[in-house]
This record gives C-alpha cells, structure tokens and sequence, in this order.
C-alpha cells in the first residue's frame, strides 16, 4: 500500500478514529508518547555492509561497553528490524524500529546492558507512494552476515541473542528465525501481517527460541482476524511463548493509542507500547505474564540455564 512521507507531515491528534465506537466510557484516546525520543540516537555508531544482492546496506550499532559497561562481562545482542518506509525517516528509524528507547541508560539498567543492531533496508519512495526495497527473502543472509559481524567483532562480550521487529519488520523476524532456526535465542514479532505455517513454528520452538509474539486486535494494517486469529490455537500452544494479544494498544499515560496521518494506524503501532516496555507510566505491567516489561523478559531469558 502506499505510505505518506512521514517527515512532511504532522500527526493530526484531534483525529477520531473509527475503532472509538468500542471503548468504555472510562477509556481515552492518547495521541503522544510520554517517553522522550530522538535524544539517543549520538549513541550509535555507523557502519556499512557492502552488498551486490541488495545494495550496500548501512547498520548502527550500540555498544554498552563503550558507554560505561563493564568490559569483562557478557551482553545479550539485540537486532531491531524497522517497517516499510522507515529506512526513509534519516535518523528517525533508530526511533522508529524500537531501537532508541533500548539504548537508554534506564533500559540498558534494567537488561544488565546489551548491544544493539539496527539494520536499514534500501527502501525507496515511488511517484503513487509505495515503498520498493523493504524487507524480502534477498536480505536473509547479509542481515545474518552482519549479526555475525557484530557477534564475532565482540566475541568475548556476547552472551544471547536476540532478534524483534514490528510491521514488515515483525514479517522479517519471522523469516529470520525460520531460516537460520536456532541461531537466535529470542525474537519478538511485532505486528506481522505474516504467520509461519506449523512445520516451521513447530522447528523454532524445539530450537528453543523464547518468543513474544505481540499484535493488537483493533490493529487496522495486519487485521488482527486474517493474521492470528485462524492461528492462534497453534500460536498459544507454543512452548517458551508468550502471546501478547492485548485488545488495546495503549500508551504509557493509560490512554488508547491513535497515530493519524491521513489515515488511522495507532492499533497497527504497537512498536510504541513495546518502547514504553509494555509498562504504564503507573508502574503496571501490560501483561502480569511480562511482569517486568520486555527488559525484564529478555533479562530473563539470558539468565536461563
């Protein structure tokens, strides 16, 4: 589908979406973040991976160590794949992906440190509007050449690894951890409009990839009722799994979330929920299954034995 230039244009925060028939009377519609955003991004540092297949491919990368991490301890490594047109935002998709957020002294507290990867796509905007370059199969194997890359580059300072992504990215997270199965320890699909069949979910959960599998039923780009729905028996089954399927997307002030640029998508952002560390403003957990928030979770899973 076409996408609107996002850095020529403002969200409109008086938009009524047409899902605010449901709410109860105690809910309201939340137009902005309360976390604070775009001050991270000097945090990381930039790289190119050469590349005939899809065209060099730029990627940044944070270092804890090189931010105050003690250097004789292990990190977990965490890759967070951007959506369609996301590459297009310059330094916003840091932002955008779900990255920035993680780079935080607090987060990075909270996780015991972690490196992160933040990989671009070479998208491009056509004349109608529609994205061409965005996540595909082709980008499988030098987004795995470079989470070598990295892995091996701080060999003796990486423990687990972890690969999560929203929208095509949520899509490619999933191509990612069906292709190279067992290669990550954990991965967070993120509003994916794509569902591997059983076979393949049946291989990645006997690799033993701990899973948060997050989408919104309200969410108006990959409806929830064609992408989980006729899956969600076999979703929810999965052992190491946790099936976030919240029937709002909310932000961190308690409000429903609403993003409107000229059309609505803040049920299909549920990358800013996941910013927030699926935690309220308040202190409560999202889901008492993530008592502690995605750091917690991914704290967690590398402590496992």
């Amino acid at each position: 589908m076409a996408l609107p230039d996002f850095k020529k244009l403002e969200q409109d925060k008086t938009a009524v979406p047409e899902w605010a028939k449901y709410l109860r009377e105690d809910e309201f519609i939340s137009y902005e973040n309360t976390y604070k955003s775009k001050i991270y991004f000097d945090l990381f540092d930039k790289y190119v991976y050469p590349c005939e297949t899809t065209g060099d491919i730029r990627y940044y990368v944070y270092n804890p160590i090189k931010h105050g991490a003690d250097p004789a301890k292990k990190y977990p490594i965490l890759m967070w794949l951007h959506g369609a047109s996301n590459s297009l935002m310059e330094e916003g998709w840091i932002m955008c992906c779900g990255a920035e957020q993680y780079a935080s002294p607090k987060y990075q507290s909270e996780m015991g440190g972690a490196f992160i990867i933040v990989p671009l796509a070479n998208e491009e905007r056509l004349h109608d509007g529609k994205i061409e370059g965005t996540w595909s199969y082709e980008h499988a194997e030098p987004i795995k050449a470079i989470y070598d890359k990295v892995c091996e580059q701080y060999s003796e300072n990486i423990s687990k690894k972890f690969v999560m992504g929203a929208s095509s990215g949520g899509y490619f997270t999933w191509h990612l951890i069906e292709t190279y199965c067992g290669y990550f320890d954990g991965a967070i699909p993120i509003s994916s409009f794509y569902i591997p069949d059983d076979n393949s979910l049946k291989r990645i959960t006997e690799a033993g990839t701990n899973l948060i599998i997050a989408h919104g039923r309200h969410d108006e780009m990959a409806d929830f009722n064609e992408c989980i729905q006729p899956r969600i028996e076999a979703l929810e089954k999965l052992d190491n799994c946790i099936c976030f399927f919240p029937e709002w997307v909310y932000n961190g002030d308690g409000g429903v979330s609403s993003v409107f640029y000229g059309f609505e998508m803040g049920q299909h952002c549920m990358i800013n929920w996941i910013q927030h560390n699926l935690m309220f403003d308040s202190g409560k957990p999202a889901d008492t299954h993530i008592p502690n928030g995605v750091t917690g979770w991914i704290k967690s899973v590398c402590e496992i034995k």
